[in-house]
């Protein structure tokens, strides 16, 4: 059986490994912003509510892609237009979205002639079925994301930790908001239909998690994030290359383990001086 460095000359799994990469640094940026801001489901509520326009799309006979970015961004500038005082918890109204996106995906789907057996592919892809056209695309996303945020990064930071200082400061709140959730909106539409969404919401949030737990330093949690995103991708690419295991679901656990087990440290380190009295 040829080892993994061997099987990287096999150009799928190189394609794996750099989507992966991209993947990573990618939700560890954004997912860092989206854990402070407790918008952990955010990911999951504006795929599914793209299903939508995926729908009207297959309906149309056109590329699913084309209708889910724009119902993505709607949802995502809805997200940051909604006045918090009036809605406080953006989880009703992504639960909404997501209803009724599944449910005009759905209407769409069941009135097209045939059957759609590659549409729930773009909601849960597969990270070793990865083209060079996806690396370019998801290459293309990081860097005007990355780019958007290093531009805007005072601002965002400020409202992803305190509103109420940034509104007094005089930033525009919701604009900022709302550019912080377009970005999500795009990585997660561009992202689910190569690595799948169960995949995009683990690298949003773990990694982010973890580095949160092990730093304080901002700089150092955003690069932590990625560090450790790239860490788990590689190692559950490798696990489920040695032991056969669907890679997914490989990476995930990974980083449920290493999750697990940096929490059970900080308690262990915590609770030693209280046992030592």
């Amino acid at each position: 059986m040829p080892s993994f460095l061997d099987a990287l000359s096999y150009e799928f799994l190189r394609n794996a490994v750099l989507a992966g990469v991209l993947a990573s640094v990618l939700c560890g940026v954004i997912g860092t912003f989206v854990v402070v801001k407790k918008l952990a489901f955010i990911s999951d509520g504006i795929s599914h509510a793209a299903f939508g326009g995926m729908g009207l799309c297959f309906f149309l006979g056109i590329d699913p892609l084309l209708g889910a970015i724009p119902v993505a961004l709607a949802c995502a500038f809805t997200l940051g237009a909604v006045d918090r005082e009036t809605i406080r918890s953006y989880d009703a109204l992504i639960g909404v979205l997501w209803a009724v996106g599944m449910a005009v995906g759905v209407v769409f789907v069941y009135k097209t002639p045939g059957y759609a057996p590659n549409l729930m592919t773009y909601l849960f892809g597969n990270i070793l079925l990865v083209t060079r056209r996806d690396l370019l695309a998801i290459l293309i996303l990081a860097v005007s994301v990355l780019a958007t945020l290093a531009f805007f990064f005072k601002g965002i930071v400020a409202v992803a930790f305190d509103e109420v200082f940034a509104r007094v400061r005089g930033l525009p709140v919701r604009l900022l908001m709302a550019l912080l959730l377009g970005m999500v909106a795009l990585s997660v539409v561009i992202l689910i239909q190569v690595v799948g969404i169960i995949l995009v919401v683990a690298l949003l949030t773990i990694p982010s998690v973890i580095s949160l737990m092990l730093w304080k330093d901002l700089r150092s949690v955003l690069l932590g994030s990625v560090g450790i995103g790239v860490g788990i991708t590689l190692g559950g690419l490798l696990l489920s290359f040695q032991y056969d295991l669907p890679s997914g679901p490989a990476i995930i656990l990974l980083g449920a383990v290493l999750l697990i087990g940096v929490y059970g440290g900080k308690k262990i380190v915590a609770a030693r001086p209280l046992l030592q009295r």
